[in-house]
């Protein structure tokens, strides 16, 4: 599959080894996993970044095989989800830094070009998200809204 915006490919990356069920070394029960994820999303971690530390800290190689759940289900669970999807806030904060770099550096277009491309994406997942009444029919995005919010 080719990139969004590019005409090249993307880059190759390692794959999961094909485990069906919970490794017996993990030295976590699948409710202390749970108060782990509970712990660090009350503190606004990610649920990416919960994954990577429970994997590199807690020796918890997939939350999925451990608990029968994924991070962002328990997340839901627990009702400790953030207001914004990860993905719609991570294109805002790389939306408003990109829009502070072109406002400096007024001759700068191909990243004027960037910042476009980027907003263009956060466009595209709003509607997605409003149609799956993820976002409700009223939120808009903007560059202002977006500082407000993410701050």
């Amino acid at each position: 599959m080719a990139r969004m915006h590019a005409r090249r490919k993307g880059k190759s990356c390692s794959k999961r080894p094909m485990i069906t069920e919970n490794p017996e070394w993990v030295p976590l029960t699948a409710t202390e996993i749970e108060d782990l994820i509970v712990q660090f999303a009350e503190h606004g971690t990610t649920s990416a970044k919960i994954g990577l530390v429970l994997r590199d800290q807690y020796g918890v190689p997939d939350v999925r095989l451990a608990t029968g759940k994924t991070v962002t289900e328990i997340m839901k669970e627990k009702g400790v989800m953030p207001d914004l999807p990860e993905d719609l806030s991570n294109l805002m904060r790389r939306a408003i830094s990109l829009n502070v770099h072109v406002k400096n550096n007024r001759g700068d277009v191909s990243n004027l070009r960037g910042l476009n491309l980027i907003e263009a994406r956060i466009r595209r997942l709003e509607r997605y998200y409003k149609r799956n009444g993820v976002l409700p029919e009223n939120w808009k995005y903007s560059l202002e809204n977006a500082e407000i919010m993410l701050k």
